[in-house]
């Protein structure tokens, strides 16, 4: 008798819960990664562990596949990290470890990867080609996807993966269970901003004896705001959120310096480029109107997430077989989060796709988003999105072994 997704709801649930009591934040997660390979022992999986990072990559080997040389490669990915947030949802699995919690989610989406895995393993003699497990950390700013490329997952079956696919659960936003995909730019590119403003010190009450850096750091970020809706296209967005503002230790003592840091997240590479000079010129000239001096430190992080149009029409036609098509529904417009996994996709074509997992019967807008710590999300969704990371990977992997090899985007090439 074959596996069926609801057999694994239990231990799915399961799974999740030990993860989200024992999260672990950045790129060194030796528990989630022993968590991992328990949860993987026992199936016929090739699995290779990280040497800069604690990832885990597994490949399964389809039995149904014509020759070595032809055997198309599928990847699935779920990120594993949590986020520095102090859990206040009060559920009965409440994050144990102070100051971490998985506030995105990404406790859902190595359950539901290692339950595809077995769902995959089940029916290893079905499929058509092999599929690569990624279990990655460091999603949250550390930028472990690009760590995993250089050490070689998509090229852990032996030659370059045909095809990638990943989601992402929302505790709000979308309604229970309903699945978002978008085809070409689906979500920003994001940059960091670091900038220290150095004045002189003085006696509060004597402003004219000092330089002040606390009200010319207030100007800044102020006019950087002005400047997005003042110098950018508004049919081109860019958001720009200063996050850290920090100065002074009294309220009676300039300080010598205040500093600041920003995201600034864009929607087309013209965007991005421009901002990277606009901002310092920016800042430095308000510096200088003031007689300060500015260090502006502007960092490179994720590109845009640009799914490729024939894998999301592909993984949107599984839903409506997997799920219903009244399951389905295409985002109107690119949401302003990023996410690493757009390295992979610059790399091999494929998809992004978003699961609501609010809880049932919630309002998802009035619902706290990802990253809050009163997110809550719905155990409800671990099953069909274990299921959907299996199918996803069965039926691209039967279509591209229809194909000649000549037709595949990516080509063979030696292991890393």
């Amino acid at each position: 008798m074959s596996l069926e997704p609801r057999d694994l709801t239990a231990d799915l649930i399961r799974f999740r819960h030990a993860l989200h009591r024992d999260p672990e934040i950045g790129l060194d997660l030796p528990r989630t990664q022993e968590k991992v390979l328990r949860e993987l022992d026992g199936l016929p999986l090739e699995v290779t562990t990280g040497r800069d990072t604690t990832s885990v990559t597994a490949v399964l080997r389809g039995r149904a596949a014509a020759t070595d040389a032809e055997r198309p490669v599928v990847l699935l990915r779920a990120d594993m990290d949590a986020l520095p947030v102090q859990e206040q949802t009060g559920v009965d699995f409440t994050s144990r470890v102070d100051g971490a919690m998985h506030a995105c989610g990404h406790d859902l989406h190595t359950s539901m990867l290692t339950g595809a895995a077995r769902l995959l393993a089940d029916r290893v003699d079905q499929l058509r080609g092999d599929v690569v497990l990624m279990f990655q950390p460091g999603e949250e700013g550390c930028d472990g996807a690009s760590i995993m490329l250089r050490e070689g997952v998509l090229e852990a079956a032996g030659r370059t993966v045909d095809a990638a696919y990943a989601m992402h659960v929302f505790s709000g936003m979308a309604p229970h269970g309903q699945l978002l995909t978008k085809p070409g730019v689906m979500m920003s590119a994001s940059d960091g901003l670091e900038v220290v403003v150095h004045g002189a010190g003085g006696h509060g009450s004597a402003p004219h004896h000092a330089k002040d850096p606390v009200t010319t750091a207030a100007e800044m970020v102020t006019a950087l705001q002005v400047m997005v809706t003042r110098q950018l296209d508004m049919f081109d967005p860019a958001v720009l959120t200063v996050g850290v503002l920090q100065a002074g230790t009294k309220r009676n003592v300039i300080p010598d310096s205040a500093r600041f840091e920003a995201t600034v997240r864009t929607f087309s590479d013209e965007n991005r480029e421009r901002l990277q000079h606009i901002i310092p010129r920016l800042l430095q000239g308000i510096a200088s109107a003031h007689g300060l001096d500015v260090e502006v430190h502007y960092r490179t992080e994720y590109p845009r997430t640009v799914t490729d149009l024939g894998e999301t029409e592909r993984a949107e036609q599984v839903i409506a077989g997997l799920l219903g098509e009244e399951r389905m529904s295409r985002l109107a417009a690119p949401v302003s989060g990023s996410e690493d996994f757009s390295h992979v996709l610059d790399r091999v074509p494929g998809t992004f796709i978003g699961l609501g997992a609010v809880t049932p019967g919630a309002d998802p807008q009035a619902a706290a988003f990802n990253h809050s710590p009163q997110a809550i999300f719905d155990d409800g969704v671990l099953t069909d999105g274990a299921a959907l990371y299996a199918e996803l990977a069965t039926t691209r992997l039967a279509s591209l072994a229809a194909e000649p090899p000549s037709h595949r985007a990516a080509g063979a090439v030696a292991p890393a």
